[in-house]
């Protein structure tokens, strides 16, 4: 019996299974559909092996196999296993229920599980342990530090969590690549990006989920809880109201006001693409770039690409090459006709790709093919960055063009904008920045970019891991010295990325 996979499904691997039809997959196993099986199987020396066998012939991956219980006639484990989806993670699991001796007990979601009450919590920084400790922290000692702010509001930096921490703002309209799902269901991304916020940079962030899409009142509820926060993250808003939601923010408040969504995609970006230059040795100024993708990051990062001077880009969106002579066009696509697309190309996005220097993909799976990309220049770059399925099969990609890049984490060169935003956050909070600038994207993609070092980049390493301890302190110590007189961080020492820009270069 020949074991079929859906088609939706991608495993990367075709066995031929009993001699029957190989299995043909699109779509990789990742951890986020990684599920548990608990099984309890006949005990003799083979049926472990069948288990395996059974799973990696449906194209799953076996990260676990643990021995719960046993007795004379049965065994009882945990198979944990990467799915590439929900469809092929059902199809696992009934390939082995049909396995002879085979009784699955229980299937669990392993990123439901880590979901379940939430991913984040308030911790108190201060010990209530007896009457005085609540006097001081509370009532009535508290009415004196209230007083103090209240004669110089500035003093909320000093002596309230104002000073580290940000709201996470979203309306839930554009949330990851499902579309608009609305507030309650973008909680769980917002949640995350708060986590990121503290693992990385040290920052206190918390979810702001808000129920209305309605840019005038958006712009009124961030500019209400704006004396509580020292920075404001969008996240998750769809163009171009988010264009405009930001521009009114940032004339309204005197907090730096960063969407994520396009200046952080846009600042790992040119940190990755700066060093994909180097590897092909092509400058910035004399590559054509086309980007697949023009609302909120794609504009950014044309924007950005177009401050560093880059020769030529193409934007194409879903009305294709934006070009002069199109009408009904909002500000932000009449602004990109305007100072892009240099021949007025007019044509589809294969067409827009040959003899490119540069595929830059933030839009939508499976739009070209890898014989789209051999039609690029010599020396091409390609980064496919729809996630969780990139414009273009980054195997197929790798056939033909120098240098690849995905937002895929089981992918090499992954794109991700934790290498900007948490250091981003550190550095303009720790000078108490106003306002987020085109210069401080500039030099925090230089940043990133410099982490890797000249001596260690290749076509497989264009950008640093988000593990890579140095990226946060390098990136906020950049952001800090782009503001002219800023003061010394506040209470420097306590914040991670201080401690890491203090230690010595060896403890990397």
């Amino acid at each position: 019996m020949a074991i079929t996979i859906p088609e939706a499904q991608e495993c990367g691997y075709s066995p031929a299974n009993d001699g029957g039809t190989p299995v043909v997959t699109t779509r990789l196993p990742s951890a986020g559909f990684s599920i548990t099986i608990r099984i309890a199987v006949t005990a003799d020396a083979s049926s472990i092996g069948r288990l395996t066998t059974c799973v990696g012939e449906a194209g799953a991956i076996v990260t676990a196999l643990d021995v719960v219980d046993s007795d004379p006639t049965r065994v009882l484990v945990d198979l944990t296993c990467d799915t590439a989806d929900s469809t092929h993670a059902d199809q696992v699991v009934k390939n082995l229920e049909e396995q002879d001796g085979v009784d699955v007990r229980k299937v669990s979601d392993r990123t439901f599980l880590l979901h379940l009450g939430g991913k984040i919590e308030v911790s108190s920084k201060v010990a209530l342990r007896n009457r005085d400790e609540l006097s001081r922290a509370y009532t009535p000692g508290v009415a004196r530090v209230c007083m103090a702010i209240a004669e110089n509001p500035a003093d909320a930096r000093r002596l309230t969590i104002k000073r580290n921490t940000v709201a996470v703002v979203s309306d839930g309209s554009a949330v990851l690549g499902l579309g608009n799902i609305g507030p309650a269901a973008a909680m769980p991304v917002m949640e995350g990006k708060a986590a990121l916020f503290k693992r990385f940079g040290g920052v206190d962030a918390w979810p702001v989920v808000l129920d209305t899409q309605d840019t005038d009142e958006i712009v009124s509820i961030v500019k209400a809880i704006a004396p509580a926060y020292g920075g404001i993250n969008l996240e998750d808003i769809a163009a171009p109201r988010c264009f405009e939601i930001e521009t009114r923010l940032r004339e309204l408040l005197d907090i730096p006001v960063f969407h994520d969504d396009q200046h952080g995609t846009a600042i790992c970006v040119l940190a990755a693409l700066t060093n994909a230059l180097r590897v092909v040795g092509k400058n910035l100024a004399d590559v054509k770039v086309v980007v697949s993708g023009a609302g909120a990051a794609g504009t950014a990062i044309m924007k950005l690409l177009l401050r560093q001077g880059v020769g030529d880009i193409i934007a194409y969106d879903r009305r294709g090459a934006l070009h002069r002579g199109m009408d009904d066009l909002n500000a932000t696509w009449q602004w990109l006709v305007e100072n892009t697309n240099r021949d007025n190309y007019s044509g589809d996005l294969p067409g827009a790709i040959a003899g490119a220097d540069v595929f830059i993909g933030v839009s939508a799976p499976n739009l070209l093919t890898g014989a789209d990309i051999a039609k690029m220049a010599d020396r091409s770059i390609v980064f496919a960055l729809a996630n969780p399925d990139p414009e273009v099969d980054p195997r197929e990609a790798r056939q033909h063009a120098a240098v690849v890049a995905t937002g895929r984490s089981d992918q090499p060169n992954q794109i991700n904008n934790v290498l900007a935003f948490p250091g981003v956050f550190r550095g303009m909070l720790d000078v108490s920045a106003e306002q987020f600038t085109e210069e401080m994207a500039l030099a925090a993609a230089m940043a990133i970019a410099d982490v890797v070092g000249e001596d260690k980049i290749n076509p497989t390493v264009i950008i640093p891991s988000v593990f890579d301890a140095r990226v946060t302190p390098a990136v906020a110590a950049a952001i800090r010295a782009t503001v002219k007189g800023a003061p010394a961080p506040h209470n420097a020492a306590a914040t991670p990325a201080a401690e890491l820009d203090e230690a010595p270069e060896e403890t990397f």
